[in-house]
Protein backbone atom coordinates (compact mmCIF):
# COMPACT_ATOMS: atom_id res chain seq x y z
CA UNK A 1 0.00 0.00 0.00
CA UNK A 2 3.29 2.61 0.76
CA UNK A 3 4.07 2.11 -2.44
CA UNK A 4 0.64 1.78 -4.17
CA UNK A 5 0.11 5.55 -2.20
CA UNK A 6 3.02 6.67 -3.75
CA UNK A 7 2.50 6.20 -7.00
CA UNK A 8 -0.68 6.91 -7.00
CA UNK A 9 0.59 10.43 -5.28
CA UNK A 10 2.86 11.20 -8.43
CA UNK A 11 -0.43 10.81 -10.85
CA UNK A 12 -2.97 12.66 -9.36
CA UNK A 13 -3.85 13.85 -12.88
CA UNK A 14 -4.83 10.62 -13.70
CA UNK A 15 -6.77 9.32 -10.76
CA UNK A 16 -9.10 6.35 -11.66
CA UNK A 17 -12.29 5.49 -9.31
CA UNK A 18 -9.72 2.75 -7.26
CA UNK A 19 -7.57 5.04 -6.41
CA UNK A 20 -9.34 8.14 -5.77
CA UNK A 21 -10.66 5.58 -3.02
CA UNK A 22 -7.35 4.74 -1.78
CA UNK A 23 -6.22 8.09 -0.94
CA UNK A 24 -9.36 8.85 0.52
CA UNK A 25 -8.86 6.16 2.84
CA UNK A 26 -5.78 6.83 3.51
CA UNK A 27 -6.86 10.70 4.70
CA UNK A 28 -9.65 8.65 6.83
CA UNK A 29 -7.09 6.39 8.36
CA UNK A 30 -4.67 9.24 9.41
CA UNK A 31 -7.95 10.95 10.82
CA UNK A 32 -7.73 13.98 7.99
CA UNK A 33 -11.19 14.24 7.68
CA UNK A 34 -11.30 17.47 6.00
CA UNK A 35 -9.05 16.12 3.21
CA UNK A 36 -10.75 13.13 2.62
CA UNK A 37 -13.65 15.16 1.79
CA UNK A 38 -11.56 17.65 -0.50
CA UNK A 39 -10.25 14.50 -2.40
CA UNK A 40 -14.20 13.23 -3.07
CA UNK A 41 -15.11 16.72 -4.06
CA UNK A 42 -15.48 17.45 -8.12
CA UNK A 43 -12.68 20.28 -7.80
CA UNK A 44 -9.92 17.85 -7.27
CA UNK A 45 -8.44 15.49 -10.34
CA UNK A 46 -9.93 12.34 -11.26
CA UNK A 47 -13.81 11.20 -10.77
CA UNK A 48 -16.23 13.36 -8.86
CA UNK A 49 -17.30 11.24 -5.75
CA UNK A 50 -18.88 14.17 -3.87
CA UNK A 51 -21.75 11.94 -3.36
CA UNK A 52 -19.96 10.57 -1.02
CA UNK A 53 -18.68 13.64 0.91
CA UNK A 54 -22.15 13.73 3.60
CA UNK A 55 -21.11 10.23 5.03
CA UNK A 56 -18.04 11.49 5.74
CA UNK A 57 -18.90 14.79 7.09
CA UNK A 58 -21.11 13.23 9.53
CA UNK A 59 -18.56 11.68 11.24
CA UNK A 60 -17.20 15.25 11.90
CA UNK A 61 -20.54 16.30 13.97
CA UNK A 62 -19.80 13.38 15.38
CA UNK A 63 -16.56 14.65 16.59
CA UNK A 64 -18.06 17.95 17.59
CA UNK A 65 -20.38 15.77 19.36
CA UNK A 66 -23.41 16.84 17.64
CA UNK A 67 -25.89 14.66 16.87
CA UNK A 68 -28.37 16.58 15.36
CA UNK A 69 -25.71 18.05 12.39
CA UNK A 70 -24.76 14.39 12.30
CA UNK A 71 -28.32 13.38 11.49
CA UNK A 72 -29.38 16.43 9.21
CA UNK A 73 -26.16 15.97 7.34
CA UNK A 74 -27.04 11.84 6.72
CA UNK A 75 -30.58 13.19 5.66
CA UNK A 76 -28.47 15.20 3.03
CA UNK A 77 -28.33 12.09 1.06
CA UNK A 78 -30.41 12.05 -2.00
CA UNK A 79 -32.98 9.24 -1.89
CA UNK A 80 -31.54 8.11 -5.71
CA UNK A 81 -27.73 8.01 -4.38
CA UNK A 82 -26.15 4.62 -4.43
CA UNK A 83 -25.04 5.54 -1.27
CA UNK A 84 -28.84 6.32 0.24
CA UNK A 85 -29.48 2.67 1.79
CA UNK A 86 -26.16 3.34 4.24
CA UNK A 87 -28.37 6.45 5.80
CA UNK A 88 -30.32 4.48 8.26
CA UNK A 89 -27.27 2.69 9.91
CA UNK A 90 -24.74 5.59 9.63
CA UNK A 91 -27.43 7.55 11.72
CA UNK A 92 -27.58 4.46 13.68
CA UNK A 93 -23.78 4.62 14.18
CA UNK A 94 -23.63 8.49 14.31
CA UNK A 95 -25.70 8.05 17.19
CA UNK A 96 -24.17 5.08 19.13
CA UNK A 97 -20.78 6.69 18.83
CA UNK A 98 -22.56 9.34 21.26
CA UNK A 99 -24.07 7.23 23.66
CA UNK A 100 -27.36 7.75 22.14
CA UNK A 101 -29.07 3.91 22.54
CA UNK A 102 -32.32 4.71 22.54
CA UNK A 103 -32.56 7.23 19.77
CA UNK A 104 -30.31 4.88 17.62
CA UNK A 105 -33.13 1.91 17.82
CA UNK A 106 -35.64 3.01 15.22
CA UNK A 107 -32.62 3.56 12.31
CA UNK A 108 -31.21 0.70 13.31
CA UNK A 109 -34.33 -1.60 13.31
CA UNK A 110 -34.61 0.31 9.64
CA UNK A 111 -31.35 -0.64 8.63
CA UNK A 112 -31.86 -4.33 9.71
CA UNK A 113 -34.97 -4.00 7.74
CA UNK A 114 -33.53 -2.86 3.89
CA UNK A 115 -30.18 -4.57 4.71
CA UNK A 116 -30.81 -7.58 2.08
CA UNK A 117 -27.69 -9.82 1.72
CA UNK A 118 -25.74 -7.78 4.42
CA UNK A 119 -28.26 -8.47 7.09
CA UNK A 120 -25.83 -10.47 9.31
CA UNK A 121 -23.07 -8.18 9.19
CA UNK A 122 -25.22 -4.71 9.78
CA UNK A 123 -27.08 -7.02 12.75
CA UNK A 124 -23.23 -7.52 14.38
CA UNK A 125 -22.02 -4.46 13.59
CA UNK A 126 -25.26 -2.87 15.45
CA UNK A 127 -25.03 -4.94 18.45
CA UNK A 128 -21.10 -4.23 18.92
CA UNK A 129 -22.60 -0.40 18.85
CA UNK A 130 -25.23 -0.91 21.24
CA UNK A 131 -22.70 -2.54 23.47
CA UNK A 132 -20.09 0.05 23.49
CA UNK A 133 -22.92 2.78 24.13
CA UNK A 134 -23.14 0.84 27.61
CA UNK A 135 -26.90 -0.84 26.03
CA UNK A 136 -26.64 -4.57 26.92
CA UNK A 137 -30.08 -5.21 26.21
CA UNK A 138 -30.56 -3.33 22.92
CA UNK A 139 -27.08 -5.31 21.79
CA UNK A 140 -28.56 -8.97 22.44
CA UNK A 141 -31.62 -8.00 20.85
CA UNK A 142 -29.89 -7.11 17.47
CA UNK A 143 -28.90 -10.55 17.42
CA UNK A 144 -32.26 -12.47 17.69
CA UNK A 145 -32.93 -12.99 13.93
CA UNK A 146 -29.67 -14.49 13.22
CA UNK A 147 -30.20 -18.22 12.25
CA UNK A 148 -28.32 -20.46 13.60
CA UNK A 149 -26.17 -20.49 16.72
CA UNK A 150 -25.17 -17.37 17.98
CA UNK A 151 -23.68 -18.13 21.31
CA UNK A 152 -20.37 -17.49 19.97
CA UNK A 153 -21.54 -14.15 19.17
CA UNK A 154 -23.20 -13.36 22.20
CA UNK A 155 -19.87 -14.91 24.02
CA UNK A 156 -17.90 -11.77 21.90
CA UNK A 157 -19.79 -9.28 22.90
CA UNK A 158 -20.30 -10.21 26.53
CA UNK A 159 -16.30 -9.60 26.56
CA UNK A 160 -16.25 -6.69 24.34
CA UNK A 161 -14.76 -7.98 21.63
CA UNK A 162 -16.13 -6.33 19.03
CA UNK A 163 -13.40 -4.19 17.17
CA UNK A 164 -13.49 -5.73 14.72
CA UNK A 165 -17.08 -5.40 13.74
CA UNK A 166 -17.75 -2.25 14.92
CA UNK A 167 -18.58 1.21 13.12
CA UNK A 168 -17.50 4.17 15.48
CA UNK A 169 -15.37 6.21 13.01
CA UNK A 170 -15.12 7.67 9.49
CA UNK A 171 -12.51 5.29 8.73
CA UNK A 172 -14.55 1.78 9.67
CA UNK A 173 -17.41 3.43 8.08
CA UNK A 174 -15.92 4.16 4.65
CA UNK A 175 -14.18 0.31 5.22
CA UNK A 176 -17.97 -0.98 5.76
CA UNK A 177 -19.01 0.94 2.86
CA UNK A 178 -16.41 -0.60 0.49
CA UNK A 179 -16.82 -4.27 1.77
CA UNK A 180 -20.74 -3.46 0.93
CA UNK A 181 -19.45 -2.29 -2.75
CA UNK A 182 -17.23 -5.55 -3.03
CA UNK A 183 -19.58 -7.70 -2.43
CA UNK A 184 -22.28 -5.97 -4.65
CA UNK A 185 -19.76 -6.66 -7.32
CA UNK A 186 -18.50 -10.18 -5.90
CA UNK A 187 -22.27 -11.22 -6.72
CA UNK A 188 -22.00 -9.79 -10.10
CA UNK A 189 -22.33 -11.86 -13.00
CA UNK A 190 -20.33 -9.03 -15.03
CA UNK A 191 -17.18 -9.75 -16.13
CA UNK A 192 -15.63 -6.54 -14.97
CA UNK A 193 -17.10 -6.22 -11.79
CA UNK A 194 -13.59 -7.28 -10.13
CA UNK A 195 -13.47 -6.46 -6.42
CA UNK A 196 -10.02 -7.19 -5.32
CA UNK A 197 -9.09 -3.38 -5.44
CA UNK A 198 -11.91 -2.05 -3.87
CA UNK A 199 -11.97 -4.85 -0.47
CA UNK A 200 -8.06 -4.35 -0.25
CA UNK A 201 -8.36 -0.76 0.13
CA UNK A 202 -11.74 -1.36 2.27
CA UNK A 203 -8.99 -3.45 4.38
CA UNK A 204 -6.22 -0.80 4.05
CA UNK A 205 -8.84 1.78 5.59
CA UNK A 206 -9.86 -0.64 8.77
CA UNK A 207 -6.91 -3.13 8.92
CA UNK A 208 -9.09 -4.67 11.89
CA UNK A 209 -11.77 -5.42 9.81
CA UNK A 210 -13.22 -9.17 9.89
CA UNK A 211 -15.51 -8.59 7.39
CA UNK A 212 -12.63 -7.04 4.82
CA UNK A 213 -10.28 -9.60 5.62
CA UNK A 214 -13.06 -12.33 4.85
CA UNK A 215 -13.84 -10.85 1.41
CA UNK A 216 -10.97 -10.64 0.50
CA UNK A 217 -10.29 -14.62 1.07
CA UNK A 218 -13.47 -15.20 -0.98
CA UNK A 219 -12.43 -13.23 -3.60
CA UNK A 220 -8.78 -14.42 -3.73
CA UNK A 221 -10.19 -18.38 -3.86
CA UNK A 222 -12.51 -18.02 -6.26
CA UNK A 223 -9.57 -16.48 -8.19
CA UNK A 224 -7.18 -19.60 -7.79
CA UNK A 225 -4.66 -17.71 -4.61
CA UNK A 226 -6.23 -20.21 -2.02
CA UNK A 227 -2.56 -20.16 -0.31
CA UNK A 228 -2.95 -16.16 -0.09
CA UNK A 229 -6.67 -16.57 0.80
CA UNK A 230 -5.95 -18.73 3.58
CA UNK A 231 -3.46 -16.18 5.39
CA UNK A 232 -6.33 -13.64 4.78
CA UNK A 233 -8.93 -16.01 6.40
CA UNK A 234 -6.50 -16.85 9.53
CA UNK A 235 -6.25 -13.51 10.27
CA UNK A 236 -9.44 -13.50 11.76
CA UNK A 237 -8.51 -14.03 15.59
CA UNK A 238 -9.87 -16.24 18.03
CA UNK A 239 -12.85 -14.96 19.74
CA UNK A 240 -13.71 -12.67 17.42
CA UNK A 241 -17.40 -12.38 16.18
CA UNK A 242 -16.57 -13.35 12.23
CA UNK A 243 -14.42 -16.43 13.60
CA UNK A 244 -16.79 -18.94 12.74
CA UNK A 245 -17.60 -17.43 9.37
CA UNK A 246 -14.11 -16.84 8.56
CA UNK A 247 -13.74 -20.93 9.65
CA UNK A 248 -16.50 -21.93 7.78
CA UNK A 249 -15.06 -20.45 3.94
CA UNK A 250 -11.95 -21.89 4.82
CA UNK A 251 -13.55 -25.11 4.90
CA UNK A 252 -15.31 -24.40 2.09
CA UNK A 253 -12.24 -23.13 0.17
CA UNK A 254 -10.09 -26.24 1.11
CA UNK A 255 -13.14 -28.53 -0.15
CA UNK A 256 -13.60 -26.81 -3.06
CA UNK A 257 -9.72 -27.04 -3.85
CA UNK A 258 -10.58 -30.87 -3.50
CA UNK A 259 -7.83 -30.58 -0.07
CA UNK A 260 -10.04 -32.49 1.51
CA UNK A 261 -7.22 -33.25 4.32
CA UNK A 262 -6.92 -30.11 5.18
CA UNK A 263 -10.14 -29.29 5.28
CA UNK A 264 -10.94 -32.33 7.56
CA UNK A 265 -8.29 -31.22 10.01
CA UNK A 266 -9.72 -27.51 9.83
CA UNK A 267 -13.16 -29.16 10.75
CA UNK A 268 -12.16 -31.69 13.52
CA UNK A 269 -10.28 -30.18 15.74
CA UNK A 270 -12.53 -27.55 17.77
CA UNK A 271 -14.88 -30.59 17.63
CA UNK A 272 -12.94 -32.76 20.16
CA UNK A 273 -13.06 -29.25 22.25
CA UNK A 274 -15.55 -29.30 25.76
CA UNK A 275 -16.06 -26.05 23.95
CA UNK A 276 -17.36 -27.27 20.53
CA UNK A 277 -20.55 -25.48 19.06
CA UNK A 278 -23.51 -26.20 17.06
CA UNK A 279 -21.11 -24.62 14.14
CA UNK A 280 -18.11 -26.82 14.66
CA UNK A 281 -20.07 -29.76 13.93
CA UNK A 282 -22.55 -28.68 11.38
CA UNK A 283 -18.94 -27.06 9.56
CA UNK A 284 -17.73 -30.93 10.03
CA UNK A 285 -20.84 -32.14 8.04
CA UNK A 286 -20.29 -30.19 5.16
CA UNK A 287 -17.10 -31.08 4.81
CA UNK A 288 -18.16 -34.95 5.22
CA UNK A 289 -20.44 -34.13 2.73
CA UNK A 290 -17.73 -32.99 -0.18
CA UNK A 291 -15.89 -36.05 0.68
CA UNK A 292 -19.32 -38.18 -0.13
CA UNK A 293 -18.57 -39.36 3.46
CA UNK A 294 -22.41 -39.37 3.99
CA UNK A 295 -22.81 -41.58 6.82
CA UNK A 296 -20.44 -39.14 8.61
CA UNK A 297 -21.90 -36.07 7.48
CA UNK A 298 -25.16 -37.36 9.33
CA UNK A 299 -23.87 -38.13 12.33
CA UNK A 300 -21.87 -34.57 12.33
CA UNK A 301 -25.28 -32.87 11.75
CA UNK A 302 -26.73 -35.10 14.45
CA UNK A 303 -24.39 -33.00 17.07
CA UNK A 304 -24.94 -30.17 15.25
CA UNK A 305 -28.53 -30.11 16.06
CA UNK A 306 -28.21 -31.72 19.39
CA UNK A 307 -25.24 -28.87 20.68
CA UNK A 308 -27.60 -26.21 20.07
CA UNK A 309 -28.93 -23.51 22.71
CA UNK A 310 -32.24 -23.05 23.28
CA UNK A 311 -32.90 -22.87 19.31
CA UNK A 312 -35.92 -21.80 17.66
CA UNK A 313 -37.69 -23.75 15.00
CA UNK A 314 -36.09 -21.34 12.82
CA UNK A 315 -32.74 -22.25 13.67
CA UNK A 316 -33.42 -26.05 13.74
CA UNK A 317 -34.79 -26.40 10.62
CA UNK A 318 -31.75 -25.48 8.06
CA UNK A 319 -30.01 -28.04 10.37
CA UNK A 320 -32.43 -30.34 9.77
CA UNK A 321 -32.12 -29.86 5.42
CA UNK A 322 -28.67 -30.97 5.47
CA UNK A 323 -29.34 -33.80 7.64
CA UNK A 324 -31.69 -35.03 5.39
CA UNK A 325 -29.74 -34.60 2.83
CA UNK A 326 -26.95 -36.51 4.22
CA UNK A 327 -29.17 -39.23 4.90
CA UNK A 328 -31.10 -39.33 1.68
CA UNK A 329 -27.41 -39.49 -0.07
CA UNK A 330 -26.46 -42.32 2.24
CA UNK A 331 -29.66 -44.18 1.20
CA UNK A 332 -31.03 -44.07 4.32
CA UNK A 333 -34.80 -42.20 3.11
CA UNK A 334 -36.53 -43.39 6.01
CA UNK A 335 -34.52 -41.54 7.95
CA UNK A 336 -34.20 -38.57 6.17
CA UNK A 337 -37.94 -38.59 5.89
CA UNK A 338 -38.32 -38.11 9.11
CA UNK A 339 -36.19 -35.36 9.81
CA UNK A 340 -37.99 -33.48 6.11
CA UNK A 341 -41.20 -34.04 8.40
CA UNK A 342 -40.09 -32.38 10.87
CA UNK A 343 -38.66 -29.53 9.21
CA UNK A 344 -41.84 -29.31 7.78
CA UNK A 345 -43.25 -29.19 10.87
CA UNK A 346 -41.30 -26.46 12.52
CA UNK A 347 -41.56 -24.24 8.75
CA UNK A 348 -44.63 -25.14 7.18
CA UNK A 349 -44.78 -22.29 4.48
CA UNK A 350 -41.24 -22.51 3.94
CA UNK A 351 -39.97 -23.19 -0.09
CA UNK A 352 -37.36 -25.04 0.47
CA UNK A 353 -38.61 -27.67 3.25
CA UNK A 354 -41.85 -28.15 0.58
CA UNK A 355 -39.71 -28.98 -2.35
CA UNK A 356 -37.02 -31.02 -0.63
CA UNK A 357 -39.75 -33.21 0.80
CA UNK A 358 -41.89 -32.78 -2.26
CA UNK A 359 -39.31 -33.84 -4.96
CA UNK A 360 -37.97 -36.77 -2.75
CA UNK A 361 -41.11 -38.39 -2.28
CA UNK A 362 -41.53 -37.72 -5.97
CA UNK A 363 -37.85 -39.66 -6.32
CA UNK A 364 -39.23 -42.61 -3.98
CA UNK A 365 -42.38 -42.55 -5.80
CA UNK A 366 -44.53 -41.93 -2.47
CA UNK A 367 -47.43 -40.54 -2.38
CA UNK A 368 -47.39 -38.68 -5.59
CA UNK A 369 -50.48 -36.49 -5.37
CA UNK A 370 -48.92 -34.78 -2.09
CA UNK A 371 -45.46 -34.41 -3.41
CA UNK A 372 -46.98 -32.77 -6.42
CA UNK A 373 -48.97 -30.50 -3.97
CA UNK A 374 -46.36 -29.48 -1.61
CA UNK A 375 -44.22 -28.78 -4.80
CA UNK A 376 -46.77 -26.84 -6.34
CA UNK A 377 -47.63 -24.81 -2.95
CA UNK A 378 -43.46 -24.63 -3.16
CA UNK A 379 -43.40 -22.82 -7.10
CA UNK A 380 -46.18 -20.51 -6.05
CA UNK A 381 -44.18 -19.38 -2.62
CA UNK A 382 -41.20 -18.81 -4.68
CA UNK A 383 -42.40 -18.53 -8.10
CA UNK A 384 -38.53 -17.15 -9.62
CA UNK A 385 -36.26 -19.50 -7.34
CA UNK A 386 -35.24 -21.96 -10.85
CA UNK A 387 -34.38 -25.51 -8.67
CA UNK A 388 -38.37 -25.37 -7.34
CA UNK A 389 -39.62 -24.49 -11.05
CA UNK A 390 -37.16 -27.58 -12.03
CA UNK A 391 -39.14 -30.15 -9.42
CA UNK A 392 -42.41 -29.14 -10.40
CA UNK A 393 -40.99 -29.86 -14.08
CA UNK A 394 -40.10 -33.24 -13.22
CA UNK A 395 -43.25 -33.99 -11.24
CA UNK A 396 -45.14 -33.43 -14.05
CA UNK A 397 -42.59 -35.66 -16.17
CA UNK A 398 -43.05 -38.36 -13.58
CA UNK A 399 -46.72 -38.12 -13.99
CA UNK A 400 -47.17 -38.38 -17.53
CA UNK A 401 -47.75 -34.69 -18.30
CA UNK A 402 -44.79 -34.15 -20.67
CA UNK A 403 -45.53 -31.38 -22.88
CA UNK A 404 -46.73 -29.38 -19.68
CA UNK A 405 -43.40 -30.62 -17.93
CA UNK A 406 -41.39 -29.27 -20.90
CA UNK A 407 -42.75 -25.82 -20.64
CA UNK A 408 -41.87 -25.60 -17.06
CA UNK A 409 -38.71 -26.89 -17.23
CA UNK A 410 -37.72 -24.54 -20.35
CA UNK A 411 -38.72 -21.66 -17.88
CA UNK A 412 -36.32 -23.33 -15.60
CA UNK A 413 -33.69 -23.50 -17.94
CA UNK A 414 -34.22 -20.04 -18.84
CA UNK A 415 -33.71 -18.75 -15.35
CA UNK A 416 -31.06 -20.41 -14.19
CA UNK A 417 -29.00 -22.25 -17.35
CA UNK A 418 -25.72 -23.44 -15.71
CA UNK A 419 -28.08 -25.63 -13.26
CA UNK A 420 -26.81 -29.27 -14.80
CA UNK A 421 -30.14 -30.84 -13.48
CA UNK A 422 -32.00 -28.67 -15.01
CA UNK A 423 -30.87 -29.08 -18.33
CA UNK A 424 -30.77 -32.97 -17.81
CA UNK A 425 -34.43 -33.25 -17.02
CA UNK A 426 -35.21 -30.92 -19.82
CA UNK A 427 -33.41 -32.73 -21.75
CA UNK A 428 -35.10 -36.11 -20.75
CA UNK A 429 -38.45 -34.96 -20.88
CA UNK A 430 -37.76 -33.81 -24.85
CA UNK A 431 -35.64 -37.10 -25.46
CA UNK A 432 -38.83 -38.69 -24.50
CA UNK A 433 -41.72 -37.05 -26.73
CA UNK A 434 -39.01 -37.58 -30.05
CA UNK A 435 -37.18 -34.35 -29.92
CA UNK A 436 -34.09 -35.99 -30.06
CA UNK A 437 -31.59 -33.00 -31.04
CA UNK A 438 -32.71 -30.82 -28.72
CA UNK A 439 -32.39 -32.94 -25.70
CA UNK A 440 -29.17 -33.76 -27.02
CA UNK A 441 -28.23 -30.04 -27.01
CA UNK A 442 -29.93 -29.41 -22.80
CA UNK A 443 -27.57 -32.87 -22.44
CA UNK A 444 -24.57 -31.29 -23.61
CA UNK A 445 -25.25 -28.34 -21.58
CA UNK A 446 -26.06 -29.81 -18.75
CA UNK A 447 -22.05 -31.31 -18.99
CA UNK A 448 -20.44 -27.82 -18.67
CA UNK A 449 -21.46 -27.95 -14.49
CA UNK A 450 -22.47 -31.80 -14.10
CA UNK A 451 -20.30 -33.55 -11.17
CA UNK A 452 -18.49 -36.99 -12.57
CA UNK A 453 -21.37 -39.13 -11.71
CA UNK A 454 -23.63 -36.80 -13.58
CA UNK A 455 -21.48 -36.79 -16.57
CA UNK A 456 -21.05 -40.36 -17.08
CA UNK A 457 -24.68 -40.83 -17.53
CA UNK A 458 -25.15 -37.71 -19.86
CA UNK A 459 -22.20 -39.07 -21.91
CA UNK A 460 -24.37 -42.25 -22.08
CA UNK A 461 -27.54 -40.56 -22.97
CA UNK A 462 -25.49 -38.29 -25.67
CA UNK A 463 -24.35 -41.41 -27.30
CA UNK A 464 -26.82 -44.34 -27.10
CA UNK A 465 -29.99 -42.15 -26.26
CA UNK A 466 -32.17 -42.16 -22.99
CA UNK A 467 -32.95 -45.59 -21.37
CA UNK A 468 -34.27 -46.65 -18.17
CA UNK A 469 -30.93 -47.38 -16.79
CA UNK A 470 -29.61 -43.81 -17.56
CA UNK A 471 -32.80 -41.79 -17.25
CA UNK A 472 -32.39 -38.80 -14.35
CA UNK A 473 -33.30 -40.06 -10.64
Amino acid sequence: MALALRLVGASKQRLTVDSKLLLVADALRRGKDDLAIQLLGGGTPGPDLAFWQPLVRAWQAVERRDAPGALSTLAQVPRDSALAAFVDEESAFTLLKLGKAAEAEPYARRAIGTAGSREYRVRLALAAGFQAAGDRERAFAMLDGISGDTSAIRQALAVGRTGSVGIDSAAKAFSDQLVALALQMHQSDSARADPLNIVQIARYAAPESSSAAILLGNVLAEDGRLDSALVAYRSVADGDPLRIEAMDSESQALTEAKRFDDALALATGPTSLPSATSDDFARLGDVYSAMKRFDAAAAAYKQALAHMQNPTNSQRWPLLIVQANALQSANRWPEAKAALNSALEMAPEEPLVLNFLGYAKLVHGEDLDAAEAMIRKASALAPEDASITDSLGWALYKRGRVDEAINVLQKAAVTDPVQAEIQEHLGDALYSVGRRFEARFAWRAALATADDEETARLNSKIAAGLTQATAAP
